[in-house]
């Protein structure tokens, strides 16, 4: 696990970002959709919405992690089948899973946005400062760090209830994070806090929903 040093990181990210090249604008273009389906709730958002992050993860697990990641980084294997059965997730969510309602707080609302923004913006941003310079940086929505962070933001965004086992893979992801700012990627600070709230906050909202419907 300790293996790899942050310059051999950067090189896998290298190399991946200019093979799928001009995927990264392709990525930002459906995240701001989704976005856009988060926040204006319509008859399609829950097709819409589940339909990109399924996207966001089966590309992450399959593409980055399998095949450009896990030659030089065995253990990506294993962030591969995780992200693959999160992008499997959201995949059935679109013909088996009927979301109730769970009505969003000024709170819930304003970390959503935060960390929507923190993936979208602040990770690159943050990226840059530190030195990670396109090739050699994360790009959003197509690896799992900042796609874990979104993937937050819109569960805090939406006012429907996902089971909460679809929190599992992007808390593990951003409890990983924690040996990429070891390594130094430290623009997964923001990973690492998004997941820690982010899955607080989220369980603590559904727990409420719920006690809420019983009642």
């Amino acid at each position: 696990m300790f293996s790899f040093t942050i310059d051999d990181l950067l090189l896998v990210f290298e190399r991946y970002n200019l093979a799928v090249w001009p995927l990264q604008i392709i990525a930002y273009v459906l995240g701001f959709v989704a976005v856009f389906f988060t926040i204006k709730q319509t008859k399609y958002s829950m097709k819409i919405v589940p339909a990109i992050l399924s996207f966001f993860w089966l590309w992450v697990g399959i593409i980055f992690c399998v095949m450009y990641w896990a030659p030089s980084y065995p253990s990506a294997y294993g962030f591969g089948v995780l992200c693959i059965i999160q992008g499997l997730l959201f995949l059935m969510s679109l013909f088996k899973y009927n979301t109730s309602d769970c009505p969003r707080t000024s709170l819930h609302l304003i970390m959503g946005i935060v960390f929507v923004v923190y993936a979208m913006v602040g990770y690159p941003i943050v990226g840059y400062l530190v030195g990670h310079v396109y090739p050699k940086s994360l790009p959003f929505g197509i690896v799992p760090c900042p796609t874990a962070i979104f993937t937050f933001g819109l569960f805090l965004l939406i006012q429907k209830k996902f089971p909460v086992y679809y929190l599992i893979v992007p808390f593990i992801v951003a409890i990983a994070g924690l040996l990429a700012i070891y390594k130094g990627v430290y623009e997964d600070i923001g990973l690492f806090l998004s997941g820690v709230v982010g899955t607080y906050l989220l369980v603590k909202r559904y727990k409420t929903t719920g006690q809420g419907q019983t009642a």
